[in-house]
């Protein structure tokens, strides 16, 4: 009988392998799930944590667990829940599994995965030892929040679907790494959330430069990690690992150059700068500024939740778990 891996299993698979299998599209596919559990020795092979996470279709046949965390999905699976990825076992695909870890994680930190899963970098799983020194991989988008959307259409009714739309209300593409994420996250929720509630920006979109730039820059275009086109302005989150080094300093420094020269305005983030409660608060309204909108928020009210969401999206960074703006 097939397996099929879901919920926290199937997030390992993804982030484990890095990539949609080749030919895809050919590989999602609607399936009757099994009544009953079989023994799922086989899917050691395939590197995954134990207790792995399956899905069956009804919960009387669950039979007593041995490696694996018996999950029930009673209603029709639709096309695309699933792709082939081996004789012996499919896994929940990237929709289906943001749509089941809906019933795991908050509405932020389900937001956060939704931009990992729409976005062009893997988080490392627990214990990895190869993690690159910038903390994340890179790899090609493995969903888009279109795909979300449709998917999520089709699969009402199902647990944790009330939370999973409301995610994709926040969801960008394009986010090139976790700190891009945050940083988008913090600009765009809504005041109620603890956001500033910008409009959403367009991630890592290319400027294209003028002939005339291109002769002193040589360089087409340069890519933009926010950019709201409409009133050209530019948001740049400059980490402490890509952004040291004279050679690297000087790139950012023509790049600015270039940038400014076609109009945009560029507002750069550190680190310090995001992690401050009142340093972001002050590029927050230069960026206001640039992008012609008043923030209007009640300042008591707006302090509490957003303490909360920074406590929910930055505290894993810090030895004190708390942190709050005054």
């Amino acid at each position: 009988m097939k397996l099929f891996i879901c919920h926290e299993s199937a997030l390992e698979y993804w982030r484990q392998r890095r990539a949609l299998p080749e030919n895809s599209a050919d590989r999602r596919c609607r399936v009757v799930l099994p009544k009953g559990a079989t023994p799922v020795a086989s899917l050691a092979l395939s590197g995954l944590e134990v207790p792995v996470h399956i899905l069956l279709a009804r919960p009387g046949n669950r039979r007593k667990p041995t490696i694996e965390t018996q999950h029930v999905y009673s209603g029709e699976t639709p096309i695309g829940s699933f792709m082939n990825v081996g004789e012996d076992f499919g896994v929940s695909s990237p929709e289906f599994c943001f749509l089941q870890m809906a019933e795991r994680l908050t509405l932020i930190e389900l937001v956060e995965l939704g931009y990992e899963l729409c976005g062009v970098y893997s988080l490392p799983l627990l214990g990895d030892k190869n993690v690159p020194k910038k903390g994340f991989y890179n790899r090609q988008a493995l969903t888009s929040a279109k795909k979300l959307e449709a998917f999520l259409e089709s699969t009402k009714g199902a647990r944790g679907h009330k939370k999973a739309e409301r995610a994709l209300r926040y969801l960008l593409d394009g986010s090139a790494s976790p700190m891009e994420t945050k940083l988008a996250i913090f600009l765009t929720l809504p005041y109620k959330l603890g956001g500033f509630g910008f409009s959403p920006p367009k991630l890592n979109r290319q400027v294209k430069l003028v002939k005339s730039a291109r002769k002193y820059f040589k360089k087409d275009y340069y890519v933009c990690d926010l950019f709201w086109p409409e009133t050209k302005t530019a948001v740049e989150y400059d980490s402490d690992f890509c952004h040291t080094g004279s050679e690297r300093i000087a790139d950012d420094s023509n790049r600015r150059s270039a940038l400014n020269l076609m109009g945009v305005n560029v507002v750069s983030v550190t680190r310090q700068q995001l992690f401050s409660p009142v340093g972001f608060e002050g590029v927050v309204r230069v960026i206001s500024k640039h992008l012609e909108k008043r923030l209007r928020f009640e300042e008591n009210s707006f302090a509490a939740e957003h303490r909360k969401l920074r406590n929910q999206l930055l505290s894993v960074y810090y030895e004190t778990p708390t942190f709050l703006i005054p």
